[in-house]
């Protein structure tokens, strides 16, 4: 399956959302609205991953994962991409290296969920990350203070802008990033699976 690569204006400030997807649902979509509205994006990227490492069961075919997303997610200035598979990246330090490449004029901002940050340093070159570009923690049900006391917290604890502030860090030189509270939204892929209420047709 072939992804054709996302267009962005020079200029441009985009956030990038990976993962998975499986399957994606309102939570990702919640949390996407109130980053462009946060950090006043010009538009986000989807980058629905041909599986995670971190992860020991494969996710759906990345096809229905896709389909489904652009279902969940209709939003003008959202762009749902497979790209990682077309650039044969498997980390996240990968894909970022190729999109800074195929995009030098792009400016990017990691998204993630405050779960993510609580287990960052697993992440195959996760202090590269930090330093690459800005990134912006969304904060979700259960895991402020996992994120707040993670080791990644620790360390760039003097390059954290207050939430409030947010918007700040897409002008920042990274390491710049912000924990923004959000109203909550209780929606879980891994809940969804486990309700049997996503399965291959």
């Amino acid at each position: 399956m072939r992804h054709d690569m996302p267009y962005a204006r020079p200029g441009a400030t985009i956030g990038l959302l990976g993962g998975s997807f499986d399957p994606a649902h309102e939570g990702h979509a919640h949390i996407t609205r109130e980053a462009m509205k946060r950090l006043g994006l010009d538009g986000v990227w989807w980058l629905v991953s041909p599986g995670n490492p971190l992860k020991e069961h494969g996710p759906q075919p990345i096809e229905t994962r896709i389909a489904h997303a652009r279902d969940v997610m209709d939003h003008p200035r959202v762009t749902i991409t497979g790209i990682e598979e077309q650039l044969g990246t498997r980390f996240t330090a990968e894909t970022l290296e190729a999109l800074f490449r195929h995009y030098p004029r792009v400016n990017f901002v990691w998204l993630m969920g405050a779960d993510n940050l609580a287990t960052f340093d697993r992440w195959e070159r996760w202090d590269w990350i930090m330093e690459a570009l800005p990134v912006a923690v969304i904060a979700r049900p259960g895991e402020r203070v996992a994120a707040r006391t993670s080791t990644a917290a620790r360390i760039y604890r003097d390059r954290r802008v207050p939430g409030r502030e947010a918007a700040r860090i897409t002008q920042m030189e990274a390491p710049a990033w912000s924990l923004i509270n959000v109203p909550m939204r209780p929606h879980s892929s891994s809940a969804i699976r486990a309700e049997g209420a996503w399965s291959t047709p």
